[in-house]
């Protein structure tokens, strides 16, 4: 079976590459290796994938309309993860064209190369983003997200109905995943984890935003990649009753699930997380809250539950040990 990665040099991409190395896959990757934080970081992570047989990259932006299409004609995917995307809420006030370009054409570039290449499933990257400013907790996929915060979030949001406008049309099954704040080795540097770590071992003060009154989902790397594993064959299927197209929201097939831990943690108790790992005591610099964040993420993951039976396993204590450990020796701190 031929897979198509796509984002293969960033965190998530990385991580499902190396896992699904040696399962019987042709892999290829994609990536642009845009210089949106340390292209250096983005190489090793391909260097780290160099010795996998089964898996080869290509460098390629997925807004190349036409380069997209001849890559879908010439390697005739099975299954497509689709996970490339310009990141960070924040960055999105500073540069809203990267998020068009990144996240609205190369998404429908995508959708293009699935549909005409009768791509078996498409999986990809949505963000807990959408949900805004929801008061209801744990967020629910049912809930309504129609009221973005930041440009970031609307643009995920659109990679929504974009894939069901494609699910409805050509019977392509799509599944999102609403992702909950990843962290773990080989991270990201705009996150907090690294930027924690980072400033508590320089000795040096950390942000913390909202005045540290803030709680977020954290999601192991691990847990997020054997979600994405065990939802690859979990093909969404046209419902029907009667004869008909089943009399719901929506018939086509077509699925959204929240991925992440089920269980929010206090910033302050993070960053205490991160002081323990470090045996370093964190120097705060308390700021208000930016625009375009959201004060707290909770996911409710009972739907991907029930398809899957998988379950988070890597705790915040457990998940930041091993961060930590990984930044000393990536960096020889």
């Amino acid at each position: 079976m031929k897979l198509l990665i796509t984002g293969m040099a960033g965190f998530i991409g990385h991580a499902v590459a190396r896992r699904l190395s040696g399962q019987g896959y042709e892999i290829v990757g994609v990536d642009n290796l845009n210089d949106y934080y340390d292209v250096s970081l983005k190489q090793a992570r391909l260097d780290d994938l160099a010795g996998c047989d089964d898996v080869r990259f290509e460098r390629l932006d997925l807004a190349d309309r036409e380069a997209v299409a001849v890559l879908f004609e010439r390697e005739r995917f099975d299954r497509v993860i689709h996970l490339a995307a310009q990141a960070g809420v924040r960055y999105s006030l500073e540069n809203p064209h990267a998020y068009a370009d990144a996240n609205l054409i190369g998404h429908l570039n995508v959708l293009e190369g699935c549909r005409h290449g009768r791509v078996g499933h498409l999986v990809y990257a949505s963000s807990s983003s959408v949900y805004g400013t929801n008061d209801k907790v744990p967020f629910d996929t049912s809930d309504n997200v129609d009221h973005p915060i930041s440009l970031y979030a609307a643009t995920k949001k659109a990679n929504e109905l974009m894939a069901h406008t494609y699910s409805h049309l050509y019977d392509l099954p799509t599944t999102g995943l609403r992702f909950f704040t990843v962290y773990g080795p080989w991270g990201r540097p705009d996150m907090a984890m690294f930027k924690f770590t980072r400033a508590i071992l320089a000795g040096e003060p950390l942000q913390v935003f909202n005045h540290g009154d803030m709680s977020r989902d954290f999601t192991y790397i691990d847990d997020i990649v054997e979600g994405i594993v065990r939802i690859l064959d979990v093909l969404p299927q046209r419902r029907v009753q009667d004869g008909g197209e089943a009399p719901d929201t929506s018939a086509a097939p077509y699925a959204l699930y929240n991925i992440g831990h089920g269980s929010p943690v206090a910033l302050m108790d993070f960053v205490r997380a991160v002081e323990a790992a470090t045996g370093r005591e964190a120097i705060c610099d308390f700021q208000p809250m930016q625009p375009g964040d959201v004060p707290r993420t909770w996911a409710d993951t009972s739907a991907l539950l029930e398809v899957t039976g998988y379950q988070p396993r890597v705790g915040v204590e457990e998940g930041v040990a091993r961060f930590v450990e990984w930044y000393r020796g990536y960096y020889e701190v």
